[in-house]
């Protein structure tokens, strides 16, 4: 007699169990052993779409967009105050392969604040940072600092426009002293001007004007001793 199959039998239960345990499309809220919890969707058994992260030791929020186990998309980062424990959002924009990425705000203490372009988690391309001495830069970043060309306005309205390296004033540029009425053009080097000239610009509605003038600079050639200044200086830079 031929053996025959009970069809009860034909598929182990724990099989049902597994397909049943794959999380994929539905919410579902699942707690890691850390303590850690998710609520959201997923595919694959993977975090993938909308969904809201807990992380239990730092009290860290992230809710916004998944994709393949990540953060990617558009989202939120809040932690709690450690005082009166209320969440507060530091950062608010988009996100690839769980780094900031994209344009997005964030917030640090004192009110200071970035709002620009990020890659691989670091501030980088164009961005605006409010910084808490009431100073405010505008201009382009690299590896989370200013690098490239941008504006540095002071809490008195005075400026810097020009270059800068690693965070700091570095190439051509010009500072504008707008409460005394003058104007310094030159090149800069780690912060540091190295030379230039400075005349008086807008002395007339500066509200705090030098008491004289600045004389006019008689030269048979201003732009061949600019010019060999920095080339003096180019040389020494090698």
């Amino acid at each position: 007699m031929p053996f025959v199959k009970h069809p009860a039998a034909a598929e182990p239960r724990w099989h049902e169990w597994d397909r049943k345990a794959q999380k994929s499309g539905l919410r579902h809220t699942v707690f890691a052993v850390t303590g850690d919890r998710y609520t959201g969707e997923w595919l694959d058994n993977l975090r993938h779409g909308k969904g809201t992260q807990i992380w239990k030791r730092t009290g860290a929020v992230y809710s916004g967009d998944w994709k393949f186990g990540k953060r990617d998309g558009y989202g939120s980062y809040s932690i709690p105050d450690p005082v009166t424990k209320e969440y507060k959002k530091v950062y608010t924009g988009w996100w690839k392969n769980d780094k900031k990425c994209g344009c997005g705000t964030r917030l640090y203490g004192g009110g200071e604040r970035y709002e620009g372009e990020w890659s691989g988690g670091q501030r980088s391309g164009w961005g605006r940072l409010y910084r808490r001495d009431g100073c405010v830069y505008e201009g382009q970043w690299r590896r989370d600092r200013p690098c490239g060309q941008g504006m540095l306005r002071l809490p008195n309205e005075n400026r810097y426009e020009g270059g800068w390296k690693d965070g700091m004033k570095h190439g051509p540029g010009k500072f504008f002293y707008l409460d005394t009425g003058q104007l310094f053009e030159g090149v800069w080097a780690a912060d540091v001007p190295k030379y230039g000239i400075m005349i008086d610009f807008g002395r007339d509605e500066a509200p705090t004007p030098t008491q004289y003038p600045i004389p006019k600079i008689e030269l048979a050639d201003p732009d061949g001793v600019l010019e060999e200044a920095r080339a003096m200086f180019d040389d020494s830079q090698k």
